[in-house]
């Protein structure tokens, strides 16, 4: 198999969707800095439905993928990007927000990525980021079952290739010359041994340990 070949039976892996409850999250976000601006680049696209919930607030929504997915808006710009690879042909400080949902575990280098969300920033511009929460209840006793995160089992390789503590992505994001504003959860977390999720009023009382996801907000400095 050739690695154009592997790289698209890794992404179409994750089937290009994300849960309610994390579009929710970022949707969320965006509202509580209100967030607008002449565009925004949503990096691993998908099915693009982060336009529906966030097109009213930006003049112009540009998806970025590896893969190019038939439910893809056929009226919205799309560009074909190797997410791991050193170049990306996307002009530098080109948007107001930058959103990487559940994209950055995919990736073999997520310093080199993060870096790029930070290249693709305006001066000013906001950066978030989502993934899966390793420090949840479900994810800590699964690895001390299994020796892997929830997140991270076989079935879930080799998409899934990079777990990282909300510590790292602050490390991360720090590096690459942004400031982190925010780090919030989805409020939606999976019982343990069960296919039920805890109610969001009780996930409220320990966002950290009952939420499946972290979302990380940073901000590009003006000057």
């Amino acid at each position: 198999m050739t690695s154009a070949m592997a790289l698209e039976v890794r992404a179409r892996q994750s089937l290009g969707a994300s849960s309610d409850a994390i579009h929710r999250m970022v949707a969320d976000a965006v509202e509580r800095h209100n967030l607008t601006g002449a565009a925004m680049i949503d990096v691993g696209c998908g099915h693009g439905a982060l336009r529906a919930r966030l097109g009213n607030r930006f003049s112009l929504y540009r998806g970025l993928d590896a893969v190019s997915y038939s439910a893809f808006p056929p009226d919205v710009l799309f560009t074909q990007v190797d997410l791991d690879a050193e170049h990306w042909p996307v002009e530098p400080q080109s948007a107001d927000l930058v959103v990487a949902i559940e994209t950055i575990e995919h990736l073999e280098n997520p310093w080199s990525f993060m870096r790029h969300l930070a290249a693709l920033t305006a001066p000013g511009g906001w950066v978030i980021v989502t993934t899966p929460n390793q420090l949840s209840v479900l994810s800590l006793l699964t690895l001390a079952t299994k020796r892997r995160f929830s997140a991270f089992q076989d079935a879930h390789f080799p998409a899934h290739r990079t777990a990282l503590l909300e510590s790292d992505l602050w490390r991360i994001a720090a590096a690459s010359g942004l400031s982190v504003i925010d780090v919030v959860y989805s409020l939606e977390g999976r019982i343990p041994l069960t296919g039920s999720h805890y109610p969001i009023a009780i996930a409220r009382l320990w966002p950290r340990g009952l939420s499946d996801n972290l979302l990380l907000v940073a901000r590009k400095p003006r000057g």
